[in-house]
């Protein structure tokens, strides 16, 4: 296994920087033209730049992350997604040709979300969390309402249309559960859930290309047995790619916390990874928001991420000494 840090965009800053000062060489990013200014990476030489900039700077440019254009007609089955599947497919072929072959989506019309961002956290930090009490009291989305079987045909549709491109350009695409796992959300049924929910998912289809972003926080928050779920998931070599971070709480209310300050056992779940041979990307998700910062990107702000990169660079090394006794 070997640890990335996502980027969202490609303009070089002192993240970039700070990176390889802590000695990351790989690269997962979000292209999307709102983040680059370019065009979105369904076109190829937009596409190309963007992995010259990564290179230039010393990553290796591994993965992508997130929606790179506007899913929300696949998602909802709304008219016009036959022309967004077809760029979506440029866009996995795009990847083979570059050599970029992982992607990390989700099927979450309403996004990740969180009711509060300022919530505090040891010694002053603040982190993120969720209410469904205050969710409820929130408008329904202006697409309207969704039931679960909607958004599970919508799902099934698009894997049917673009699994076989992925395998064929030798993209792995890791599905991310639905954060927070709590359906509906704004009216929209969410419908990756639970573990019953991702295996469901897994069936739609045997291709090899057909795998999880194994999020331990949202696992977490389903309160599953996430020891159990790495090794099921990862016997199976259906773990793509990992997110590392910690929650307290329940689906209905729950609020982040630092690696090191909440219920997971970490250093167990790392040595269960080397255990199950995992050799994918994994990264620090979703930290708190630390002095002299401005928590305009809560969850993703600098110096949280510094730590939880030297925390999870500590669990790394110790797991391999571990297993070198």
């Amino acid at each position: 296994m070997f640890l990335s840090f996502l980027f969202f965009g490609n303009t070089p800053d002192e993240k970039w920087q700070l990176c390889r000062q802590m000695g990351i060489d790989y690269a997962i990013a979000k292209l999307a033209p709102e983040l680059t200014g370019n065009a979105a990476i369904d076109d190829y030489d937009s596409f190309a730049r963007s992995k010259d900039i990564f290179e230039s700077n010393g990553f290796q440019l591994t993965g992508l992350e997130g929606d790179q254009f506007d899913m929300i007609r696949i998602k909802l089955g709304l008219p016009g997604r036959e022309r967004d599947i077809e760029r979506y497919q440029r866009m996995l072929e795009n990847m083979g040709r570059l050599g970029v072959g992982l992607l990390c989506y989700n099927f979450m019309a309403t996004g990740w979300y969180r009711t509060d961002v300022n919530l505090p956290e040891r010694g002053g930090a603040v982190v993120s969390g969720f209410s469904m009490e205050k969710a409820i009291t929130e408008p329904v989305s202006k697409y309207g309402t969704f039931s679960e079987s909607q958004i599970w045909e919508n799902y099934h549709w698009f894997i049917e249309q673009v699994m076989p491109v992925a395998e064929a350009n030798g993209v792995r695409m890791a599905l991310h559960p639905d954060d927070p796992p709590i359906s509906p959300l704004h009216g929209i049924s969410r419908i990756l859930t639970s573990a019953d929910a991702i295996r469901k998912a897994l069936s739609l289809s045997d291709s090899s290309s057909h795998g999880l972003t194994f999020c331990q926080g949202t696992y977490t928050t389903m309160n599953e047995n996430v020891h159990e779920l790495i090794r099921e998931f990862g016997r199976a070599k259906k773990i793509f790619f990992v997110h590392i971070r910690d929650v307290r709480g329940t689906p209905e209310n729950f609020r982040e916390t630092f690696h090191d300050n909440g219920p997971t056992d970490m250093f167990k779940l790392m040595r269960t990874y080397y255990d199950i041979g995992f050799d994918g990307p994994l990264r620090s998700d979703h930290v708190p928001t630390m002095a002299g910062e401005s928590n305009e990107h809560f969850g993703y702000e600098m110096k949280g991420n510094l730590f939880g990169i030297g925390y999870i660079k500590g669990l790394m090394d110790a797991g391999i000494s571990i297993n070198h006794l």
